[in-house]
């Protein structure tokens, strides 16, 4: 692929939004710099959550999308590394917009600056010069060492005359390599024996470019600890708050502004432009890092952590909250009726973590329990939860797969208990229920049971297109058979919406007739685009 365009950054967003997820877990694990609070991972999957939320469907311009992602970034940034990650994705996307040859304007040619490759090369240079800018006082051996290096790889890919793809790749290897010198070269890393978090995290980030220039997907291992050498990184004495706010200010006061920050505290990061910005500061004086903000214009927003909290959740009152993602109406009020709060999700449509943790705060609960229902909810739910804790607040996610398996779940929920046997038995309940659907092919595809055709039916088990048949009941008694071949006392079933309801009655028959031992359940869910879900207990 040599050109930039729309669709680019969209699969750019969108793979390196599932990279994150993948890594977020481990890129915490790394977290000791410049506070352990094992959170960077988190926050950076969050702040590029908000950035692809922030990207409009529909037809765009090229300046249009990456304005509206380098924003989604700046109002979603969270922690150090997040913010420093919006001022890359900001200031690369205007750069880039800036410099890529005009394909068409009027039907005439326009004067092209540079390559597509040039301009890569040049948006990675000026965006990690705009992040070393936003740090009040910028450390190598941090995700701005692995920024420049990538910059720097790049650009001498580009002088060289390489075409876009082998620029991408040239600044993806130059920035692992400094990745595994970040360790080198901050004694905190050493000691511990890690890289940094937030550079192994913008890793993560360039390799997705390089699987979408390169059209081959390019798995980014986050490095393994080495051995430890020296005292611990947990002793480290540092500010005992993280101070962040957005910020309504004249860019011209910014400057002053960002280094009175720097007087208050460390890790002072304040980003953006035309008016708005994002501001980060550790701190032991909250009060005074939120008054210099009043004085230059109007903070907003504001979050404070108290990282000792954090390092040491207190055991909470009582009080628990259950958090259903559902994917229609009638689902919507089983889990209601059972004591869940409710977040609307659908086939194509997955809920964000905002939704998650907004949902979280709005219970006031001390102690949650969220069933993502869906495969590429769970780390999603993940991330919510982790963001979370770090509010003192203990968060469970069962990993339900399917919308019955979360019935089967909050069919067992008891408040009395206690979270940690609250926990086991929905998951026990979950991990019990098998789960199959039906569904009707909407295009030609190859799937695990082999080649479908439009308006073929398809029987889904455990996650997986199991069989093709022409015959939606067919399908449907198909993968029930299956279902309960591993045994089962009771199943059931889910209706979609529109679903005509012989359907469900034929299943029902053919399980009385064939299975006097299982009881049936049937349920209207309301769902889209699955007649059937079905579930075994």
């Amino acid at each position: 692929m040599e050109e930039l365009t729309v669709d680019v950054l969209r699969a750019w967003a969108r793979t390196a939004l599932a990279d994150l997820a993948r890594a977020r877990t481990e890129i915490d694990e790394l977290n000791v710099y410049p506070v352990p609070d094992g959170d960077t991972g988190t926050n950076l999957y969050l702040t590029w959550e908000a950035a692809c939320d922030a990207l409009p469907k529909g037809e765009l311009t090229f300046t249009e999308a990456i304005q509206a992602f380098g924003r989604g970034a700046l109002l979603g940034a969270r922690g150090n590394s997040g913010v420093i990650t919006s001022q890359l994705i900001r200031a690369f996307g205007l750069r880039l917009d800036e410099n890529l040859p005009h394909h068409q304007t009027d039907g005439v040619l326009a004067d092209p600056r540079m390559s597509e490759a040039a301009a890569f090369a040049d948006a990675l240079k000026y965006a990690a010069d705009a992040a070393y800018g936003a740090v009040a006082q910028p450390v190598e051996g941090t995700m701005l060492t692995v920024a420049r290096a990538a910059a720097t790889g790049a650009m001498t890919a580009a002088n060289d005359g390489k075409a876009l793809a082998d620029v991408c790749l040239a600044a993806v290897a130059s920035a692992r390599q400094a990745l595994t010198r970040t360790t080198d070269q901050l004694d905190v890393l050493r000691h511990a024996g890690v890289v940094d978090a937030g550079g192994a995290g913008l890793v993560v980030i360039l390799g997705a470019m390089e699987s979408v220039l390169t059209g081959q997907h390019v798995r980014v291992d986050v490095p393994a600890r080495v051995e430890p050498q020296g005292e611990s990184a947990e002793s480290q004495d540092g500010p005992a708050y993280e101070v962040m706010y957005l910020l309504d200010a004249p860019d011209d006061k910014v400057g002053d502004f960002r280094q009175t920050l720097a007087a208050l505290g460390d890790s002072v990061v304040v980003v953006g432009g035309d008016g708005l910005w994002n501001v980060h500061v550790h701190t032991d004086d909250v009060g005074a890092a939120i008054e210099q903000g009043i004085d230059i214009g109007r903070p907003y927003r504001i979050r404070v952590t108290h990282f000792d909290d954090q390092a040491h959740h207190h055991e909470p009152a009582p009080g628990r909250a259950v958090i259903a993602v559902v994917a229609g109406d009638g689902l919507a009020g089983l889990f209601a009726e059972a004591g869940a709060r409710i977040i609307r999700g659908a086939p194509g449509r997955r809920c964000s973590t905002g939704e998650l943790l907004q949902a979280i705060e709005q219970s006031q609960a001390p102690e949650i329990v969220i069933l993502p229902n869906d495969q590429d909810s769970i780390a999603v739910a993940e991330a919510a939860a982790t963001a979370a804790r770090q509010d003192g607040i203990r968060v469970a996610v069962i990993p339900t797969r399917a919308q019955v398996q979360g019935l089967a779940a909050i069919a067992v929920h008891d408040p009395d208990r206690s979270f940690d046997d609250d926990v086991v038995h929905l998951s026990a309940a979950a991990g019990q229920t098998r789960h199959g659907a039906v569904t009707i092919a909407v295009k030609d595809a190859w799937t695990m049971a082999g080649r479908c055709r439009i308006g073929d039916a398809l029987g889904v088990v455990d996650g997986d297109f199991a069989l093709i048949t022409g015959d939606l009941e067919e399908a449907a008694l198909e993968v029930v058979d299956r279902l309960l071949g591993g045994g089962g006392e009771l199943l059931t079933i889910v209706t979609g919406r529109d679903a005509d309801p012989a359907l469900a009655d034929a299943v029902e028959r053919h399980v009385r007739r064939q299975r006097k031992d299982v009881d049936v359940v049937v349920y209207d869910g309301g769902q889209d685009r699955y007649p059937l879900l079905i579930g075994v207990e």
